[in-house]
């Protein structure tokens, strides 16, 4: 058992790591993103894959900031992106659900935020060496590495004797939050909506993106791991952040290309929101069923390892 003080000094360390990584991921990563396509359009995408590579590692050297990293640690973390690129290779070929989203949202809740962060980017990256790389990779990185480090901030640490509890009452905070946002965006809707427009689309982003992170706000490290929770977030996380990040990057890639075709503006973007929901929505439910179906198991062979071998403590 720590002792008091070195308990405090781990959770300053932790709470030093995860502002940082708030850091890259708000300010950081998108100026970067923004520079390097705005003055090299889609032909600097494998410089900007690397400097990414390049940032998700600092959060995670920052575990190791007063000790030195065991190799039994980086082979944990090679191995949770080597089955997360497999996993996801084969369901691209095979069945269409999305086993390697589930994986990277898993890591971040049984490794951490940094580890999430950094398993979701790696993997996004070596998939591509496979599937095709292009100017989509970085914002494919960043994608995958949020959801997973969002998912390290938002559970609590895994519990084994109680994975298994189904409290529907633990993750109405986070729903409610996301139902009462989306009512007050369709009420705005009825009020101010253009004749002919729809209300699927950007506001189930948006105004899904507040009410998510309102909720994550409300009960940050208070969620427990069950195969309940778990999924919802999965669903609206991947549906909300991922879909919403590549939507974005669809805009710019598709100007940069084609400058005459779509323009960067909000009507533009509105455009792509709608048309984009339907696969989102399928990412987000292919993911979710993959998290209901094997997430519990694979949480606790991966705690059962940390405990066997001292990783991470």
């Amino acid at each position: 058992m720590r002792r008091n003080h070195d308990v405090s000094q781990y959770i300053l360390a932790a709470k030093k790591r995860t502002v940082f990584a708030l850091i890259l991921i708000v300010v950081i990563i998108p100026i970067t993103l923004f520079l390097g396509f705005y003055f090299n359009k889609n032909d600097s995408y494998m410089l900007l894959s690397a400097v990414l590579i390049l940032y998700t590692l600092l959060p995670f050297v920052l575990v190791f900031e007063h000790r030195k990293p065991k190799a039994r640690e980086i082979v944990m973390l090679s191995s949770m992106s080597a089955l997360t690129v497999c996993a996801n290779l084969l369901c691209a070929f095979t069945v269409p659900v999305h086993a390697g989203t589930a994986l990277v949202i898993i890591s971040g809740i049984a490794l951490g935020p940094e580890a999430g962060f950094l398993v979701g980017a790696l993997s996004r990256f070596v998939c591509n060496f496979f599937t095709g790389q292009g100017p989509w990779t970085p914002w494919e990185m960043i994608a995958w590495g949020i959801i997973g480090f969002l998912a390290g901030v938002t559970f609590n640490k895994v519990d084994l004797d109680k994975v298994k509890s189904r409290d529907i009452k633990v993750i109405m905070g986070p729903i409610i939050s996301i139902i009462a946002t989306l009512i007050f965006a369709y009420v705005i809707f009825l009020f101010t909506g253009k004749q002919g427009e729809t209300f699927f689309g950007w506001r189930l982003y948006a105004y899904g993106m507040a009410g998510l992170v309102i909720g994550m706000l409300l009960q940050r490290h208070r969620l427990p791991v069950d195969s309940v929770t778990v999924p919802i977030y999965t669903l609206f996380s991947v549906f909300i952040i991922y879909g919403g990040i590549m939507n974005i990057a669809a805009l710019i890639m598709t100007n940069s290309v084609s400058p005459g075709d779509m323009q960067i503006n909000f009507e533009s973007l509105k455009l792509l929101y709608i048309t984009g929901a339907p696969y989102d929505a399928m990412h987000a439910v292919g993911a979710s069923v993959c998290v209901f179906l094997f997430g519990d198991s694979v949480i606790r062979k991966i705690e059962r390892v940390k405990i066997k071998y001292g990783i991470y403590k």
